[in-house]
């Protein structure tokens, strides 16, 4: 007889529980015996499916990356280049609330090794990309895009961590989120009727 296959829906109920773990009591909650007990399963199912507790840790950040790159790929590219990066930052903060566990797990657990270090790289390139093409068009100053993307990045992410920590509402992490991009949009070298154009036309596209 050939081996049973291994059953998917075990797989994603493994990687999502260890991220609620992470996310919930840090990486001292996750553990084998735990895990599989809350998912109902054996201990062989996690050596089946990834070989090893440190591969299903890789497996956590590599599945947050994935759904976090499905959102902003999501994205239709525009001729508006501040219009596209106002929507990237509504898709990671829709990611962000449909998969809390696994975006607080895929940040708050290091990398296991130098090949998972740069596991998610795309969804900041995506970032760096569209800064680039708001040069490019003249929208922002010449400069290097990449520091620039680290600034964006940067007030999104503590915006969400502050609220998946209930420290801010969403009403008002999403006021600040939008008070933040204008501010750094200006300080860019944009200009406050084309940003205002380009804020009214994202949310048109909501």
């Amino acid at each position: 007889m050939s081996p049973k296959p291994a059953d998917p829906e075990i797989r994603i109920a493994l990687v999502e529980t260890a991220a609620r773990l992470i996310a919930t009591e840090g990486l001292a909650g996750l553990t084998l015996r735990r895990l599989t007990r809350e998912v109902g399963t054996s201990t062989m199912a996690v050596y089946t499916h990834f070989g090893s507790m440190d591969e299903l840790r890789r497996a956590i950040r590599s599945e947050g990356f994935a759904r976090l790159s499905e959102h902003l790929n999501g994205v239709p590219v525009s001729d508006d280049p501040v219009v596209d990066l106002a929507m990237l930052g509504r898709a990671y903060w829709a990611n962000a609330i449909e998969n809390p566990n696994l975006y607080r797990a895929m940040f708050m657990d290091r990398p296991t090794g130098l090949d998972d270090a740069g596991v998610g790289r795309d969804t900041f390139d995506v970032l760096v990309d569209n800064v680039q093409r708001g040069i490019d068009a003249a929208r922002f100053d010449r400069g290097e895009a990449l520091p620039r993307a680290v600034q964006v990045w940067g007030l999104i992410h503590g915006l969400v961590t502050l609220h998946l920590a209930q420290l801010l509402t969403a009403e008002d992490a999403l006021a600040s989120l939008h008070d933040g991009a204008t501010n750094l949009f200006l300080a860019f070298g944009d200009t406050r009727d084309e940003l205002a154009r380009s804020i009214g036309s994202s949310v048109a596209r909501r």
